[in-house]
């Protein structure tokens, strides 16, 4: 799904805003939408679109108990790899659940925009660590 308009008209939770906070950690263009606030609500969602080509860094949800991350897919086509393992196609209505602790990333195919829903899971002590970018070679093998 390269053509971006078309895109737009499937991805039902919106692209959102440019993710500018977070792109130091992402390969590409990514956008994000809150729909959830924190003040007002224990879980954080929000719909993240990455442009085709575009991952986020390796990266870890730490957490003493409880955490990890839980990605549900919405639109378009995806990669998630957890570290030492093969990655995972990921496509419309597709659920990942990422436990904590476990090294990781996510993002879009080379000719697809993608988007899912991350949600990070409550738990104790969270925190995350972004790692080392996911390289050209690492992607370019998928």
């Amino acid at each position: 799904m390269m053509n971006e308009k078309e895109f737009e008209k499937v991805n039902v939770f919106g692209k959102g805003n440019p993710n500018d906070a977070f792109a130091k950690y992402f390969i590409g263009k990514s956008y994000l939408n809150p729909l959830t606030d924190p003040k007002t609500c224990n879980v954080f969602l929000a719909n993240v679109t990455f442009e085709p080509g575009c991952r986020n860094n390796w990266h870890i949800h730490h957490a003493k108990s409880g955490g990890g991350q839980l990605l549900i897919c919405t639109a378009g086509s995806g990669w998630y790899q957890e570290e030492g393992k093969d990655a995972v196609s990921l496509e419309p209505g597709m659920v990942i659940t990422i436990p904590a602790n476990v090294k990781h990333w996510h993002g879009a195919k080379k000719d697809s925009w993608f988007s899912h829903i991350a949600v990070e899971v409550p738990g104790e002590q969270t925190q995350n660590e972004w790692c080392e970018p996911v390289s050209d070679e690492e992607y370019n093998q998928l």
